[in-house]
């Protein structure tokens, strides 16, 4: 039965966002962790903002990737953040409930502006 529902949630989501949050202080880390995602993984790499956009409170990039890296990704991120804030969501088309309601993070949680999705 175990094997059953590992077969259906594997594929549940089939896009994902990572965002890097990072300050003035860590910002050397956050240009390693970015260089490494993108020599390691499938991914797209966004901006650099370093102010607030949209719900996030503070700087940060986005890493966009598909399913099939969500494993080794969401690991790699856990042993290799080097202490930065992840914030993880799928991308299903619900802006509200991605960052709402199946989010994940490592690191400190910050207080995203929820508002801003609708």
């Amino acid at each position: 039965m175990l094997n059953d529902v590992h077969r259906r949630l594997k594929n549940m989501f089939e896009r994902f966002h990572a965002h890097i949050y990072y300050d003035k202080k860590s910002r050397a880390t956050a240009e390693r962790v970015r260089r490494e995602l993108g020599e390691n993984f499938q991914v797209v790499l966004g901006r650099w903002h370093d102010d607030p956009v949209g719900p996030h409170p503070g700087s940060m990039y986005q890493v966009a990737f598909e399913a099939d890296q969500f494993e080794g990704l969401t690991q790699w991120l856990m042993a290799h953040r080097g202490g930065l804030t992840v914030f993880v969501h799928p991308e299903t088309g619900d802006d509200l409930g991605d960052h709402r309601d199946r989010a994940l993070w490592m690191g400190r949680l910050l207080k995203l502006d929820l508002s801003k999705l609708g």
